[in-house]
Order: C-alpha cells, then structure tokens, then sequence
C-alpha cells in the first residue's frame, strides 16, 4: 500500500508541475553559465577574448528513474572591429537533452553573432545586439512507448499495437532569437560593472508536432536580464544576477547572488578566486551555490532546494547541476590591452 500510495501521490504531483510548466524551455539553475540561452546579445560580453562554457544537469533522480538529464554547451571569440572600441563576438551553443521513459532526445545546433557598440571612450559603455540560429532535432524511441492498448485483463502484450500514428520517429526544425543589452561601468572610479538586456526567442514559432500537427508549435519566449557586479575592495566582491522568463501563460523568475574573495596577494592576476551564494526560482526551488576560480578556468556546483508542488514525493530533492568554464586572451588580439571593452 505505501509502494502504491507514493506512485499515485507521485504521478498526481508530477501532473500538477507539468500542467504549470506547460510550453516552457529547458532551464538552468547556472543560467549565469549558459549565457546565450539567455540572451544572444551577451555573447563576448566577458573579461577576455575566448569563453568556452559546459554546464550539466540531473534533475528528478528521487522521483523517477528516467530523470530529465541537459547538458549546454557555449562557445564564444570576441574581436576588435578595425581600430576603433566596437567589437564584434561569434560563437555558438550546443544544447543537448534526454528525458521520460521514451528517452525523448533534443538536439540544438545554434550560431550566434553580436555586435558590440561603444558609447563612449571614457569608460566600458557598449550597447549590443545579438542573433542566433539553428537547427533543432528531436528523436524519440518508439520501441519504449507503452499504451493502454496494450493491455489486456491487466496484462500488459508487447506485440500488440500502441494505437499511435507517429510514423517518423525524428523531427527536425529551424529556430531562431535575437536580443539586445547595454552593459557599462559605475562609480568614481568605473569599477563595478552592470548590465540590462531583452531578448526574444523562437521568431518564427517552429512546429513541433510528432503527429505533424500544424496547429502545434513552440510559443515565442520574452527574457528579460540583469546583472550587476559591486567592487567591495581589492579582494572581495558582490555579484547579481535576475532573469525573467514569458513563454505563453507561463513565467518563471530566478535571482541571487555571491560573494567573492580572492585568495593570496596577486590581485590582478589571482591564482584562487572563491564565490558563495544562493538563487531562488520563485516558488520552485532554492538553490545553494559553490564556485572556484583557478587562473583563467572556473567549476560551479549548485543544487535545486524542491519546494514545488512536487517537494512532498521529491522529499525536497530537485536537481544537481555541474558548470566548468575557461575564459582567456587569444594570442594577438588587441582587446587584451584595451581598457574600453564589452565585459561583466
């Protein structure tokens, strides 16, 4: 009875989540480590000219054993236009997911471009403006799907037919955004750093139907981005992010923060720099984060608090989320000795 109990409390729980998050695009908890995801417009937008970004999530492990597993991949090279302050980024991002019991796979293959505008000479002020584009791919394994037509006196025939019409298995579409953001330097001194963006997603509201139904498709996404760095002193810093998401009837807001502190003496080029915080998505999870900066290359580990609908069968349990990141100077680009440049 308790086996049977905590399947049904499960099921009705998974319902309820999924009937609130209908329409909504896959997510991170680092959202701050999957930029363009974000916004197309904050590509380059780092201390650097190369960024390489992995993040990794597991999420739903404690309630079912075919849990929802993402992985997001960002590349990025940020240049100097002729010899003035605009730069211009290129780059791209990989997205790749696997999810429920018919191991529903989705590939994303998408470009992105971003030109950053200066505002000014005296101070890192930039208005930017992003596009990316893609292929996306979805497969699922037909041979995995179980119906009700297949059973009979509460026995369950492999060879009887499911009653589906799903007669291609892989679907493929085009996908599109584009956004915009201002970032700039504050104070006396232009030390603390802040950005704002907007960005908007799906432009041309693909199909994506199994059944090929053309009344079926992915409803534009509104983001909207900010972000804001305070210089505490030589060692120590706060860090912001906020991101609101719309796609149709639904919306999701997370925010948070860390402290950093850098380890040893060398200030301008620290070996060890330690971060700390925690990120809230309303009415969904608290998330604890833990962050590591050696030289040029960064891990973050982070994971979700449930406190949805679904806390009760998850045992609070959400999901675990690993970052890795490098962000460095290429050889022979300008930008490494150039005190006006888009960065955050």
């Amino acid at each position: 009875m308790r086996t049977i109990f905590k399947t049904i409390l499960t099921s009705l729980a998974l319902m309820t989540v999924l009937e609130n998050t209908k329409a909504q695009d896959l997510h991170f908890s680092q959202f701050f480590d999957a930029p363009l995801l974000r916004n197309p417009s904050l590509a380059g937008l780092f201390d650097g000219d190369v960024r390489l970004q992995l993040v990794y999530r597991d999420q739903w492990k404690s309630v079912t054993p075919n849990s929802f597993r993402t992985a997001s991949f960002n590349g990025e090279y940020k240049m100097q236009v002729g010899g003035g302050d605009d730069f211009f980024t290129i780059g791209g991002q990989v997205l790749l997911d696997k999810a429920g019991s018919a191991v529903q796979s989705t590939t994303h293959l998408l470009p992105v471009v971003n030109y950053h505008k200066s505002l000014s000479t005296q101070r890192t002020s930039y208005f930017s403006l992003g596009f990316m584009g893609g292929w996306v791919q979805k497969r699922i394994d037909y041979s995995k799907i179980t119906t009700n037509n297949q059973y009979f006196d509460n026995n369950w025939n492999a060879a009887a037919p499911t009653g589906e019409t799903i007669s291609n298995p892989t679907l493929g579409y085009w996908d599109g955004s584009v956004g915009m953001s201002f970032n700039t330097s504050l104070g006396s001194e232009y030390k603390h750093m802040l950005f704002i963006g907007a960005a908007y997603h799906h432009l041309n509201r693909p199909k994506t139907s199994f059944y090929r139904n053309a009344a079926i498709e992915i409803r534009p996404k509104y983001v909207y981005s900010a972000g804001f760095k305070y210089i505490i002193d030589d060692f120590s810093s706060f860090t912001l992010h906020q991101d609101v998401f719309i796609q149709g009837s639904s919306r999701e807001i997370i925010g948070g923060g860390w402290y950093s502190h850098i380890l040893g003496g060398f200030t301008d080029d620290p070996l060890y720099v330690l971060h700390g915080g925690l990120f809230i998505r309303y009415k969904d999870a608290v998330i604890p984060v833990v962050k590591m900066d050696i030289r040029a290359f960064a891990i973050t580990l982070s994971y979700d608090i449930n406190t949805s609908p679904l806390k009760t069968a998850s045992q609070l349990r959400g999901g675990f989320e690993l970052g890795l990141a490098f962000k460095g100077f290429a050889k022979n680009n300008s930008s490494q000795d150039k005190v006006v440049c888009p960065r955050f």
